[in-house]
C-alpha cells in the first residue's frame, strides 16, 4: 500500500508548507471546473445507444478539463496527468495528476445531485494531497497526507461505532460492463452485509461513499475492483480523518489490489469478517 495511507489511518509523510500552499490552490482549481459542470445540470440527458451515452460523458469531461487541466498543469508543470478514469495498478516514478473531472458522470446526466470533480497529486506512488468538490452543495473536502481531512475548513473525522449491526454502510460498483465473477462478488458481498449491517447502500460514486466515511456520515465502504481515479481521493481522506483502509480480507490496501474496505476502527474487523464469507 502507499506508505501515506496506513491501516490505522495515519501518514506517514507529513505535507510540507508548499504542500499546504498547493492544497489551498487545487481547491481554486477544482472549483472552477465544478462551476462549469454546475451549469451544464439540469433535467436527463437522453440517450438512445451507447454511443451517444458515450458522447454525453465525454462532453461533460471536456468542458471540466478545459477549465481544470490548464490550471493544475500550471500549478506542476512538471507532473504527469492520469486521463484514463479507469485505470489502475502503480504508477511510474515522479509526480502525477489523478483527476476525475466529471465523478459520478454518469448521474449527472441523468439528472441527480451525486457527482463532483476531483483531483490527487500523487508523489513517488503516494497520495499528497487530495480535493473532492461538489459543486451542487457548494462542499469541499481536502486532504494533505499528515495534515488531515477537512470539510470546508472543519476536521473530519469517522465514526465512533463499534457495532457493525448498528451501522450504515455502503458499496459501489467500480466500472460499466464489469466481469461477471465481479459482479457476482459484489452481490455475495451484499447479500453478507444485509444479514450483518442495519443499513446497507449501493450507488456510484465511490469517491462521495468515502467522504461520507471520513466525515462519519457512513461506518464503512467496501468495492471489488476499482481505479486510482475513483479510490485514491476517498482513501486518502478516510486514512486521515482517522479511519482504516484494507482490502475485504484486512490486508494491506494497494491500487493494485482487487478490492478496498474504508471504515472506522470500530467496525472494520466486523466488516473484514462479514465479507470474508
Amino acid at each position: 500500500m502507499p506508505d501515506s495511507i496506513r491501516s490505522t489511518g495515519t501518514a506517514a509523510v507529513t505535507g510540507s508548507s508548499s504542500d499546504a500552499s498547493l492544497l489551498e490552490q487545487t481547491v481554486t482549481a477544482v472549483g472552477a471546473a465544478g462551476s462549469v459542470l454546475r451549469e451544464r445540470f439540469g433535467g436527463a440527458v437522453r440517450y438512445r445507444t451507447r454511443e451517444e451515452l458515450m458522447r454525453a460523458l465525454a462532453a461533460n469531461d471536456d468542458a471540466a478539463l478545459d477549465v481544470l487541466r490548464p490550471r493544475l498543469a500550471f500549478l506542476r508543470p512538471e507532473a504527469g496527468w492520469v486521463a484514463e478514469e479507469f485505470e489502475g495498478g502503480a504508477l511510474p516514478p515522479g509526480e502525477w495528476w489523478v483527476v476525475d473531472p466529471a465523478e459520478g458522470n454518469v448521474n449527472h446526466l441523468h439528472g441527480l445531485p451525486e457527482w463532483a470533480v476531483t483531483a490527487t497529486l500523487v508523489r513517488e506512488n503516494q497520495p499528497v494531497l487530495t480535493v473532492v468538490h461538489q459543486p451542487l452543495t457548494g462542499e469541499t473536502c481536502a486532504a494533505l497526507a499528515g495534515g488531515g481531512a477537512h470539510l470546508d475548513g472543519r476536521p473530519l473525522r469517522v465514526s465512533d461505532t463499534t457495532d457493525l449491526g448498528l451501522s450504515l454502510v455502503a458499496t459501489s460498483q467500480a466500472r460499466p460492463d464489469e466481469d461477471a465473477a465481479v459482479v457476482r462478488r459484489v452481490g455475495s458481498s451484499v447479500t453478507a452485509m444485509l444479514l450483518d449491517a442495519l443499513v446497507v447502500r449501493t450507488s456510484v460514486p465511490a469517491t462521495l461513499h468515502l467522504l461520507n466515511v471520513a466525515a462519519g456520515r457512513i461506518d464503512a465502504f467496501w468495492q471489488f475492483a476499482g481505479a486510482r481515479a475513483d479510490l485514491l481521493p476517498g482513501a486518502l481522506l478516510v486514512a486521515e480523518a482517522g479511519g482504516r483502509i484494507s482490502d475485504v480480507q484486512g490486508r494491506p490496501w494497494t491500487p493494485e489490489s482487487e478490492s478496498l474496505l474504508a471504515a472506522a476502527p470500530g467496525v472494520h474487523a466486523g466488516a473484514v469478517a462479514a465479507l470474508s464469507r
